[in-house]
């Protein structure tokens, strides 16, 4: 995969930064929302499948993104199709950060540092290249106002919009009501992104250790039930990033 082109996962936090604050939006699920964009665009790419509320992987070539390619190698890792709730509601330590750092890097938000409190380090996030901003937004926009079924990565980006709760953020208050409400209906255009989307729900609503069914799966197929009921599947495989050294964890990052 070339860099030509943002990744789903890029998008979905350059959507979220608060062009006035610096800061991102709905920060606790957009950092399920990233796990599940991974997944997104690992399907894109060819590298995995849906299979029932499962990602199978059927082609381990690297893409040539270093993140996603970690994702995929773990996935690869676990012989078995593993469930999209599972995965997306596994602990990754660092991944927005890895992200924001890497658009950094790639000139497409710029650092600010400042204190908490008039005490703590911190660092803020500001886009650098509105244009960028302003065509993602626009791709929503059009599939909003329009009615026209968008392209797969447009309309997984608005499955993932409106499951980690962006939708408020993007159009508030009452006049922004039906915009919320077309950008919900758009998760309904991708299959694999609705998938990831309806995990990504679940692993906020707790509701993660119940299969969820498939009305597409063959008559008869049974999900298989998680190990215990009430919990969870052990989160083997799920990217994680580095510990930081001590140094490190004195700086805050508000994102």
């Amino acid at each position: 995969m070339g860099r030509s082109r943002r990744t789903l996962p890029e998008e979905l936090l350059l959507l979220a930064l608060d062009p006035t604050t610096g800061t991102t939006a709905q920060p606790q699920s957009l950092d399920l929302g990233l796990a599940g964009a991974q997944l997104v665009e690992l399907a894109l790419a060819g590298r995995i499948a849906p299979d029932g509320d499962r990602i199978a992987v059927v082609q381990p070539r690297p893409t040539g993104d270093p993140t996603l390619d970690c994702a995929l190698e773990l996935l690869r890792r676990r012989g078995a199709p593993v469930r999209a709730v599972n995965w997306i509601g596994g602990p990754r330590l660092g991944l927005r950060q890895t992200y924001l750092s890497h658009l950094e890097r790639c000139g497409m938000v710029h650092a600010v540092a400042g204190q908490m409190c008039g005490v703590l380090p911190t660092t803020r996030y500001q886009a650098t290249d509105n244009e960028i901003c302003r065509d993602i937004r626009a791709r929503l926009d059009s599939a909003i106002r329009t009615g026209v079924p968008p392209d797969p990565r447009t309309a997984a980006l608005a499955a993932l919009a409106h499951a980690v709760g962006l939708g408020k953020h993007l159009y508030p208050g009452n006049e922004g009501r039906s915009s919320r409400s077309r950008l919900r209906d758009l998760i309904r255009h991708d299959p694999m992104g609705g998938l990831v989307a309806h995990a990504v729900m679940d692993v906020q609503n707790g509701a993660g250790a119940q299969p969820r069914r498939n009305p597409a799966a063959p008559a008869g197929r049974q999900t298989a039930p998680a190990a215990r009921p009430g919990a969870p599947e052990p989160a083997r495989g799920v990217p994680m990033q580095p510990r930081r050294g001590a140094g490190a964890m004195a700086r805050a990052v508000v994102h």
